[in-house]
């Protein structure tokens, strides 16, 4: 992936911050092959350094991760398309804007540790329901015991983050003003986040 300096997360904790509430990955596991497998997948971030999900038996990935234990989770959003005459102010032409997308994506290099034990899968389980229902009445996943066989538990340790936050940080501010007031004005699914990242390092840049 491709980071220029400008690029870069605004503070360190951004990408892991990123990772938490997006929540929907890809885990790509290369092992020794021509073409790895990708899997699409919901996680929970257990610590700043560990990473938890699990994936039904069958999953292609074990073949994968025997030949190798090294894995990417890639995580991708909160994106936006900024139309070529949203890049041009004042006198500007409109019609010379060079149009581009805003986005966020992180990429954690990690160890994967399979998880085969019942009560490490309970646990994975356990972290997911936390995260995802909260103070619901759902059921502690051991009374689906019988069903534990199905699946496999993956403990990621990540040893290595690479981090993309492109939200015009190339420009100055007076283009990422206007950009910020017309994403003010659209409701796209990732509009209201990138106006967000545009305003926070406008905001940092200001400070004294």
């Amino acid at each position: 992936m491709l980071i220029h300096p400008w690029d870069e997360p605004l503070a360190e904790p951004d990408a892991l911050a990123f990772v938490r509430r997006t929540g929907f990955g890809h885990l790509v596991a290369p092992g020794r092959r021509e073409v790895p497998v990708v899997v699409p997948t919901q996680y929970v971030v257990d610590s700043d350094d560990v990473v938890l999900l699990h994936l039904a038996r069958p999953n292609p990935i074990w073949s994968a991760l025997a030949e190798s234990s090294t894995v990417v989770l890639s995580v991708a959003g909160e994106w936006a398309y900024v139309p070529a005459a949203w890049k041009a102010i004042a006198a500007e032409d409109p019609a010379l804007g060079i149009p581009t997308t805003y986005y966020a994506a992180v990429q954690l290099v990690a160890d994967a540790k399979v998880l085969d034990d019942e009560e490490a899968k309970l646990a994975v389980l356990r972290a997911q329901l936390a995260l995802l229902e909260p103070g619901s009445d759902v059921a502690d996943p051991s009374v689906h015991s019988r069903k534990l066989a199905g699946i496999r538990g993956l403990r990621l340790s990540v040893r290595e983050v690479k981090a993309k936050f492109k939200y015009g940080g190339n420009v100055d501010a007076a283009h990422r003003s206007a950009i910020a007031d017309r994403l003010a004005q659209r409701s796209g699914p990732g509009d209201a986040a990138a106006r967000a990242q545009v305003l926070r390092s406008l905001e940092l840049e200001a400070a004294p």
